[in-house]
């Protein structure tokens, strides 16, 4: 006997129906009417005095410039004065119907949307205090109030605030009309949304209009940058093509008679083939790192290479290369040798690498000595040279202080520290410190 089991899958959601599009619908409106309307809706938003840059204001003398930019508030502090008056004439209690027009204009200076929900208060409230035979649902001074207010509200705004206002005010009129209205009132619910309609329409249409030409000020700002890079670009492009045709042509030209030396030469000493040897080797280095870096200016989708990158662990080479140059170097490590980062690897390679050069063109026959220190938060550098035996022989270099601005630049980069400057002795002195972070900071 065989017993089946049926499994029933449940909906998603645990069995809850899905709701219907017009239900979701719905719901998207009310949140939006509860963040437009309702969510802070007495917050404090200062109205901003007007930009004084247009064409017309920045023709003003200082001191009418410094007024025009309250005209804003001017214009809102008029319209309730407006209101006021229209309150008052020929109405019954006159003061407080002058109030229930004037403070919900005024308060669009400060509280916006709180404003809306005053003039929607003030609006009924009025109704006691003025002439029972007047308009249904809104007097004459409360016309004027509500309307001023939408307008004001719907260009501090966004426009789909500016519909929620209007959908309001039409419930509401609708609601009066149809609960309390009567035949001795002359009902201007048609004149309020026809009007309120208009005015809301063209706020809004403002409000696009501006919206674009800030996307187009913006977009016209992009295209300005990327026509000045593409710009930088090609200048780029122009300075490593004549860096390619002068430097490179002469370093060629170096390898090319460095190799073809000794051949000149009957019975040259091995001495003498050994140093063109390292002649052509050194120009060819030289070359190939001049292509790489030419090749990274000249397009920023250029590849570099795959041939590794120097570290401290190439030093040796380096060392050995400036000893047969005739520089007695001295290297000296302390400390527990770790493998360190890339960055700082290549960067500290380097300020030895321009140290020793500078020890080579400015101290010719001096001694040099470089300090490794491999301490717990980084790397330690020192690279000292001691005075030239015969100062005669140093010649002027035109390239003087970019080394040492190179070494300032990698070294700032990588957050260290460094000092630079001469001796007691008349030698000079390169420090440099490199932080590296600790393994545990880095999982921290």
């Amino acid at each position: 006997m065989t017993e089946t089991t049926h499994s029933q899958t449940m909906p998603p959601g645990g069995g809850v129906k899905p709701r219907s599009p017009e239900y979701r619908l719905a719901v998207d409106a009310l949140r939006g009417l509860r963040q437009d309307l309702i969510h802070d809706a007495f917050a404090y938003r200062l109205l901003p005095r007007m930009r004084v840059d247009g064409p017309l204001t920045r023709r003003l003398p200082g001191r009418l410039r410094d007024f025009a930019a309250w005209t804003p508030h001017a214009v809102i502090c008029a319209a309730a004065l407006i209101a006021l008056f229209i309150a008052t004439v020929d109405q019954g209690l006159a003061l407080v119907l002058g109030l229930l027009a004037a403070v919900p204009v005024l308060l669009t200076l400060a509280r916006p949307v709180g404003a809306f929900w005053v003039s929607m208060a003030a609006t009924p409230l009025a109704l006691p205090f003025g002439d029972p035979w007047g308009d249904w649902p809104w007097l004459p001074g409360s016309f004027v109030c509500h309307l001023t207010v939408l307008t004001v509200v719907a260009v501090r705004t966004r426009p789909r605030t500016a519909a929620w206002m209007w959908a309001l005010t039409a419930v509401y009129g609708i609601l009066a009309d149809t609960l309390f209205g009567s035949d001795r009132h002359g009902t201007n619910i048609g004149p309020m949304l026809v009007v309120s309609a208009f005015v809301l329409l063209a706020v809004t249409v403002w409000h696009i209009r501006r919206h674009a030409e800030q996307e187009v000020t913006a977009q016209q700002t992009v295209t300005a940058h990327e026509r000045s890079r593409r710009t930088l670009l090609e200048e780029r492009t122009t300075i490593a093509r004549e860096l390619h045709d002068v430097v490179a042509h002469h370093m060629s030209v170096v390898a090319i008679q460095a190799e073809a030396a000794p051949y000149r030469v009957e019975n040259p000493p091995p001495e003498l083939e050994k140093a063109f040897a390292t002649i052509r080797e050194n120009a060819v280095a030289a070359l190939t790192e001049l292509r790489r870096v030419l090749g990274v200016v000249r397009a920023e989708d250029y590849e570099a290479p795959d041939a590794p990158q120097p570290t401290l662990a190439d030093l040796e080479g380096l060392l050995a290369n400036v000893r047969e140059a005739g520089l007695g170097v001295e290297k000296v490590v302390t400390g527990a040798v770790r493998e360190l980062p890339q960055g700082v690897e290549l960067s500290a390679y380097r300020i030895v690498q321009e140290a020793l050069s500078n020890t080579l063109r400015h101290a010719p026959g001096a001694s040099a000595r470089v300090e490794i220190g491999y301490v717990l938060g980084g790397l330690g550098l020192r690279i000292v040279n001691g005075p030239p035996p015969n100062p005669g022989l140093i010649k002027p270099s035109p390239g003087a202080g970019h080394g040492i601005t190179g070494m300032r630049e990698r070294v700032t980069m990588l957050n260290g520290e460094m000092t630079a400057g001469g001796t007691d002795d008349g030698g000079y002195e390169v420090a440099v410190f490199l932080p590296v972070a600790l393994p545990d900071e880095d999982d921290a």
